[in-house]
């Protein structure tokens, strides 16, 4: 089977980053089990693009790679910290410049942080409808961390079990499925004659 791609989508705000962190741990956990590049994209790197793109409809080039990489991606992980119970804002700007259909059975691992696991309903009410939403598959199991669940740089206990199941279902989906194939709108282009209002020849 042809080697697979996984895109990896951070929203932390700081630097360093829990949310990255977890990014990280879920990505690396899901390519021990699958033969895959990753590519992760730290959303706080392009606010003044997603900001722009909202603004005018025009992504920059490099916004545009990273919604072209999304789109042709086997697989998805998504992580955000969750701010008044919800995910953040900058989360939700990447989610709303998505091509339509860009995840339209596309394999999604949902995670997030906060400060207390009080926040971890956030991934159910908020997360998982909005990736429904949009038809994706989110996996079953999706992974929560509080500042309580980190021992240093490594996930402990149950959280570390927790990634590793998360990862399992992904990487599973992921196999399941054939590479996805993106039209390219230049294959069938439109006759310049009808470009103009005139009638095909």
């Amino acid at each position: 089977m042809s080697r697979r791609s996984l895109v990896v989508v951070s929203a932390g705000l700081s630097q360093p980053s829990s949310t990255r962190l977890l990014a990280d741990q879920l990505a690396a956990a899901t390519r021990r089990r699958l033969d895959a590049d990753a590519e992760t994209v730290e959303l706080r790197d392009r606010a003044h693009d997603l900001t722009n793109h909202t603004l005018t409809g025009f992504p920059s080039p490099e916004l545009e790679r990273v919604l072209d990489a999304v789109a042709r991606a086997d697989g998805l992980v998504a992580v955000t910290p969750i701010f008044n119970a919800s995910y953040s804002g900058l989360f939700k700007s990447f989610v709303d410049v998505l091509p339509e259909g860009a995840l339209v059975d596309k394999p999604v691992l949902i995670g997030a942080t906060g400060g207390t696991a009080r926040h971890s309903l956030a991934l159910e009410f908020a997360m998982r409808p909005l990736f429904a939403h949009l038809r994706a598959v989110v996996v079953p199991t999706s992974v929560f961390a509080a500042p309580e669940d980190w021992g240093g740089a490594t996930a402990q206990g149950p959280l570390a079990a927790r990634i590793e199941r998360a990862a399992a279902e992904l990487a599973v989906e992921i196999e399941r499925r054939e590479p996805p194939v993106v039209a390219d709108p230049f294959d069938e282009p439109t006759p310049f004659s009808e470009l103009l209002g005139g009638q095909p020849s």
